[in-house]
């Protein structure tokens, strides 16, 4: 029988794999750990892997797989920095990702974070925690529909941001990407460069991928071209955000607030429990104190639809390998 060792499993990951071993009678052993060189040699003897990894793997943990057999690992997540993908071909091992889990999760959870900063839903509970129903200046908002909505990257994802804002709440929405998608043109416009999109935008998405080329795309000179009192919203990774240049931006009044679901230096934290554990990162700290700020732990794709899909794809993709040799989810 085949067997397949999955690490970094939680809880909820636990029924979907259950019927997947069942539905395709593999013998699947779980642990909650992440992939280390402590214990990586419990992979011994197993087929296939299938990680959630957040930490990188060192060269001689790559050393040991191939010398274990293990010719793949299947990750679960759509992001797949965390791995030397030159190292993982030197040692003969492929890389799947899981592209497409469930793109509307993420994008109905970026709409909904813009909306809540426009309609200044922060203030509106501190006062009625403080039993202020006043109605004032201070939590007047606009109407969505009157909005500019800039959508960086139309993808799986940010495609699914432009129709919700388009055609769910009438909002003028122009995009960016280089590559730009021919259906969703028909409902937004298209821009020739990033600083072109974001001009004029009362609300700026965004829904591109890390790359080596754009970390801190987002900085201080960008910022400063975005409309004054325009919101910004992060659902995609937090290394393309120079997180203190977006503070700065907002303190100086040129930007209203920001949604992050996203931060740059969020690994090894999200998700993890540091309730009792100093973590010693003032800037996250400042950002959970701010009210104009809505942190969030890299939940936006967090749904049982993306949950199921994470397992079904990564373990599919591990019988692929072991039945054909590759994958049509390798990234290297």
């Amino acid at each position: 029988m085949t067997r397949i060792k999955m690490m970094s499993v939680r809880d909820e990951d636990i029924p979907y794999i259950e019927e997947w071993a069942e539905q395709h009678k593999v013998e699947i052993e779980l642990n909650k750990e992440i992939l280390t060189e402590d214990n990586v040699d419990s992979v011994q003897g197993f087929d296939g892997l299938s990680l959630s990894q957040q930490h990188p793997i060192s060269e001689d943990v790559f050393a040991k797989l191939q010398r274990f057999g293990i010719k793949h690992i299947a990750q679960r997540s759509a992001g797949f920095d965390t791995y030397d993908l030159n190292l993982a071909t030197q040692y003969g091992i492929i890389i799947s990702n899981v592209p497409s889990y469930s793109p509307s999760s993420i994008a109905e959870f970026a709409v909904t974070q813009a909306i809540n900063i426009v309609r200044n839903q922060n203030d509106i509970q501190r006062k009625l925690q403080a039993y202020d129903f006043r109605w004032e200046p201070s939590i007047l908002s606009r109407s969505i529909s009157d909005l500019t909505v800039a959508v960086i990257g139309t993808g799986r994802i940010g495609s699914i941001a432009a129709r919700i804002f388009a055609k769910g709440y009438g909002s003028h929405v122009v995009a960016y990407d280089p590559f730009p998608n021919e259906q969703v043109a028909q409902y937004v416009t298209y821009k020739e460069t990033l600083e072109d999109a974001l001009q004029d935008a009362d609300i700026v998405t965004v829904h591109i991928p890390a790359t080596k080329y754009n970390p801190h795309l987002f900085n201080e000179a960008l910022f400063s071209k975005f409309k004054k009192g325009a919101v910004f919203v992060n659902a995609a990774r937090g290394s393309i955000v120079d997180t203190r240049a977006l503070l700065d931006a907002i303190d100086c009044g040129h930007i209203k607030g920001a949604a992050l679901d996203t931060y740059e230096h969020e690994r090894g934290l999200f998700p993890g429990d540091y309730r009792d554990k100093a973590i010693n990162d003032d800037l996250l700290d400042e950002l959970i104190a701010r009210e104009d700020i809505w942190l969030t732990p890299h939940i936006a794709f967090y749904t049982d639809a993306a949950v199921k899909n994470l397992i079904v794809d990564a373990l599919d993709a591990v019988l692929d390998v072991l039945n054909t040799g590759t994958t049509q989810l390798r990234v290297n």
